[in-house]
């Protein structure tokens, strides 16, 4: 019994993951709060895009099949470049934009969504693959 429980575990496990699709394109939205000006911008992953003061790195973005709601999550690095230093690195949700938020005093940025493609075309590196 303790074997076809934990065949069942592993079982549900794949399925789960099976729905898990890795996109290349993170979409960030990004808030100037001196102007109040939103910006929507396309980040390869592993490509880094400068928002004002701000370095926004995207390493891995999810989504997940048409047969499931939507969660989309990324693991994401923002380095401030004024100060020179990393101010958030870590998992963001776009169903949840304030449960991991970058702290900065006038930018802010989330994460909206993932895709598979973009209309920026993408970096050297990307096109090398």
């Amino acid at each position: 019994a303790v074997s076809l429980l934990a065949l069942s575990a592993g079982l549900l496990s794949n399925q789960a993951q099976a729905a898990r699709i890795d996109n290349p394109v993170a979409v960030f939205s990004g808030l100037d709060k001196i102007t109040g000006r939103i910006t929507t911008f396309d980040v390869y992953v592993n490509e880094t895009v400068q928002f004002g003061a701000l370095q926004v790195t995207p390493k891995a973005c999810y989504s997940r099949d048409q047969s499931e709601a939507q969660k989309i999550d990324g693991f994401v690095e923002v380095d401030e470049i004024t100060l020179d230093r990393r101010i958030f690195t870590g998992w963001m949700f776009a169903d949840s934009p304030g449960l991991n938020a970058v702290e900065h005093p006038i930018y802010d940025v989330w994460l909206k969504d993932c895709k598979q493609n973009s209309d920026v075309p993408p970096p050297d590196s990307a096109g090398a693959k």
